[in-house]
């Protein structure tokens, strides 16, 4: 953390001028980082094409294929065409991509390194299947609660905003329609994940919800009162990147910027604007809030994007900022918190480090 904020105060006049200006990041100085990022991952990368497999099968592979073709690396360099290779080698019969557990997460992040890859339409049939296979394990009872959620694949324990965030995205990628039923039935569960009571959030927590909790997103709604992110009032703590997960799914799905849904959640994202942690969280999930904020960014429009207090943000050039400021000299990166999830894994936490990276060109 020293030597990060060491290297912030170095490079702080730059930063905060080009930032303040709302310029372009620097293309020269973006690509160095992208090299430094691509030369450490050849160096980790296993003789099967994998990435860390033991964490999540093919999923930080995936992450990590999928960062790299989103910045510019060839499907044909070896790095990217092993990785595509290893995540062919995990499709399953029933058209899912895992390999023993975390079926949704692996097949939804699989998907998007696919679709990036697809140039030449070769994988028209696995994002198909891909997509065929979350509706079939996607929670169908129009009775519970837990109706249009995703969990990680076992259809037994409760759904939740990330594994159901990825598949959305997934079925995206995979060609669905926006009217599609299963993307209908995911909008459902995303609004029962926001702290909005009303017609379309009728947990109890919502109706629990502090002002500073109004809008925002939680990573399961289905938390009791012993949660970690259980409020005093009796609510859920909204959190940095369940609730840019939350607007992403909006937007993606093609829910309108003018509906209520979407206005409460950029109305959170105003009062909690920052890149220094994962409102919620601090330094829990850091890259993994980083790649949800540049998706939810993106597809908002909106630069420079203005908070609360009416300061102007150029978010891209403050994302660049960050990102580069935390990379280590091998070119990775890697977080060092108390309470990582599994991003003290350099693989993992460079694959978001990428995918966001590659928001930071308009």
């Amino acid at each position: 953390m020293r030597r990060g904020l060491a290297f912030l105060a170095l490079f702080g006049f730059a930063f905060a001028s080009s930032a303040a200006h709302g310029q372009e990041v620097d293309a020269k100085e973006r690509q160095e980082v992208i090299a430094k990022a691509v030369g450490y991952l050849k160096s980790s990368q296993g003789a099967d094409g994998s990435f860390s497999p033991k964490i999540a099968g093919p999923g930080v592979t995936s992450l990590v294929v999928a960062g790299l073709l989103k910045n510019g690396v060839s499907p044909k360099e070896p790095v990217v065409e092993k990785g595509l290779k290893y995540i062919e080698s995990q499709v399953q019969k029933d058209g899912g991509i895992y390999s023993k557990g975390l079926a949704t997460y692996t097949t939804s992040v699989a998907a998007m390194a696919l679709k990036e890859g697809n140039t030449d339409k070769k994988y028209d049939a696995l994002l198909k299947n891909a997509g065929e296979f979350l509706k079939r394990i996607q929670m169908d009872d129009e009775t519970k609660p837990t109706h249009g959620g995703f969990n990680y694949g076992d259809k037994k324990s409760a759904p939740d905003l990330s594994n159901t965030a990825f598949a959305v995205e997934a079925l995206i990628a995979a060609g669905i329609s926006k009217d599609d039923p299963a993307l209908q039935k995911a909008m459902k569960f995303v609004s029962r994940s926001q702290n909005l009571a009303g017609e379309t959030s009728d947990l109890p927590f919502a109706k629990k919800a502090t002002k500073e909790d109004q809008g925002g997103f939680v990573y399961n709604p289905f938390a009791g009162a012993d949660s970690k992110h259980a409020t005093a009032a009796g609510g859920l703590r909204s959190v940095g990147s369940m609730t840019y997960s939350g607007l992403k799914s909006f937007l993606y799905a093609g829910v309108s910027k003018e509906d209520p849904r979407v206005k409460a959640a950029i109305g959170w994202i105003r009062q909690h604007y920052t890149l220094e942690e994962n409102p919620g969280l601090g330094k829990a999930g850091l890259f993994y809030y980083y790649h949800t904020f540049s998706k939810a960014m993106d597809a908002l429009g909106e630069d420079p994007f203005t908070d609360a207090a009416g300061k102007k943000h150029a978010w891209r050039n403050e994302l660049f900022d960050a990102l580069k400021s935390r990379q280590q000299a091998d070119g990775s990166w890697r977080n060092s918190g108390d309470r990582t999830f599994a991003e003290d894994n350099q693989d993992l936490a460079t694959a978001f480090a990428l995918l966001s990276l590659s928001y930071t060109k308009k």
